[in-house]
């Protein structure tokens, strides 16, 4: 009773530093748009209401948010595959490790718009580009955490699976994988982050749709309000992604380590 009464307290606390947190950035921005006293280059926050529900009322923010998500997806879920495949096997097998890590060392290091652009001239403006460009973006950081998760494995554990006989399958759910749940939420926490960003840009740079392609042309306008509306809208989702989902996920994962 007593645990759950210090737990609730707790969560409670943390609610109430996120909301302050969450006001106090508020305010900095009422402030900042009070100093400027121009509407076309800060508006204060209450002045985006207008704009946003034309937005939504007209239907275009539902669908370049929808595209953005999509885009978003599309590119997680392989990124994510892929990176925790190359992750592990450079973890437990050391030459492999050896030929793989210039590689990850020079993709690690290649600038998000050059591959960006890179993929665009090659392949053409189109989706697989797009997608494309953002999968290799970020398999080399995802493989880099499953890389030192699979180093992190204790081989203890993988004597006891070797004495009980487990078979491959059964090893791989019951003492690799609680081990590396950590690695592949935290992996996935920052990569759904890095990932959207890096779709904006890529929306921004070659494609007809999207939040990044509605930011540049609201740009072009030098309309500063839409191009908040638009930008707000889509952090606004993915915060609601990161405390509803990886949030969550990621808690979970870690509590065996705990227990």
């Amino acid at each position: 009773m007593d645990c759950s009464c210090t737990l609730n307290k707790t969560l409670q606390h943390s609610v109430l530093v996120r909301v302050l947190s969450l006001g106090l950035l508020l305010w900095l921005w009422m402030a900042a748009a009070e100093l400027t006293a121009d509407a076309s280059v800060l508006p204060q926050p209450w002045a985006l209401w207008a704009p946003f529900a034309e937005a939504v009322g007209s239907g275009a923010l539902p669908y370049h948010l929808g595209m953005t998500l999509w885009r978003v997806v599309c590119a997680f879920v392989p990124a994510m595959a892929i990176g925790m495949v190359f992750g592990f096997l450079m973890g437990r097998f050391p030459s492999v490790d050896r030929w793989l890590d210039p590689w990850l060392v020079v993709f690690l290091n290649l600038p998000a718009l050059v591959l960006i652009v890179l993929c665009y001239l090659w392949i053409g403006l189109n989706e697989i580009a797009a997608i494309t460009a953002v999968v290799l973006n970020k398999i080399p950081n995802v493989a880099t955490i499953l890389r030192e998760g699979a180093r992190a494995l204790d081989p203890s554990l993988s004597a006891m699976a070797q004495v009980y006989r487990m078979r491959p399958l059964a090893r791989l759910r019951h003492v690799v994988m609680p081990q590396l749940a950590p690695f592949i939420a935290a992996a996935a926490r920052a990569g759904i982050a890095v990932i959207w960003k890096i779709v904006l840009v890529v929306e921004f740079l070659g494609r007809s749709s999207g939040i990044g392609f509605q930011i540049h042309f609201y740009f072009q306008l030098f309309d500063v309000a839409m191009v908040l509306v638009y930008a707000l809208s889509f952090i606004g989702v993915m915060l609601l992604v990161e405390a509803l989902i990886l949030q969550p996920a990621e808690s979970r994962a870690r509590r065996w380590r705990t227990a």
